[in-house]
């Protein structure tokens, strides 16, 4: 089948295009002894509708991730919460309550103040929630994130939260034309995770790294990405919201 770039995928090309990402991932992780198994394939399905979705889980797609609260919970209303569901977008505190309830992960916990939201809701809730520490090491202001020199002392902080669990870092580096040029903030965002477990101590230690998206993903799991997180390799281009209909996370 011909898939037709520069627009969305075609609920008929959806199949084809996730076998093509499952090989990409299967060669480069063969290619640098990494067991394609601990890579973590999350499909992005902002934009995306539920007929597509359903496209992709059938294909044995396991995880979903939103990057808005309120286009979430119109789709885990429809497709339920089987597939394993994740938070990629920047958080607002206020927010932060029914994003555990919605979500079993959440990538972009930038303070300890929002940890601790999260954390008072999910005891409420019963919920057992994994978090991932976004870090900033571009330094772009219109990135939300920890910076490297307050991410071991936040790490420990939202490492000591009692119902949530620390499980890694995560990243959104500087936008470039060309893979290579995320390659140095990947390895930047590994060595910081070995850095914190060596020196904090924590139990247990952090392993997850969320970073690799459609343009660089092959690069982040030679990096070390345990997980990936594609939404245009999957689904297409998506279509541009007029302002009315977009919504800050």
């Amino acid at each position: 089948m011909q898939i037709v770039s520069g627009r969305p995928a075609d609920v008929s090309e959806i199949p084809e295009r996730i076998r093509s990402v499952r090989r990409r991932v299967q060669e480069v992780a063969q290619r640098c002894g990494r067991d394609p198994a601990s890579i973590t394939l999350i499909a992005v399905c902002k934009t995306v509708g539920a007929e597509r979705i359903r496209s992709a889980l059938e294909q044995r797609i396991v995880d979903l991730a939103e990057n808005r609260i309120q286009e979430a919970e119109l789709k885990i209303r429809e497709l339920g919460s089987e597939p394993v569901w994740h938070f990629v977008g920047h958080l607002q505190s206020n927010k932060a309550s029914r994003a555990a309830q919605l979500f079993d992960w959440i990538h972009s916990v930038d303070s300890v103040s929002l940890g601790e939201r999260l954390d008072r809701a999910a005891q409420k809730s019963d919920g057992r929630l994994q978090i991932l520490m976004q870090v900033n090491l571009s330094g772009e202001s219109n990135k939300s994130g920890v910076s490297e020199e307050e991410a071991s002392r936040v790490a420990v902080e939202l490492a000591q939260l009692r119902t949530v669990r620390l499980r890694g870092l995560m990243i959104i580096p500087a936008l470039t034309g060309d893979p290579e040029g995320a390659r140095r903030s990947f390895v930047r965002l590994r060595e910081l995770r070995d850095m914190i477990n060596r020196s904090a101590g924590l139990d247990p230690p952090l392993e997850a790294l969320s970073m690799g998206m459609t343009n660089d993903f092959e690069v982040a799991i030679e990096e070390g990405a345990t997980h990936i997180r594609l939404g245009r390799a999957l689904f297409g281009e998506r279509p541009t919201l007029p302002p009315s209909q977009r919504e800050p996370g």
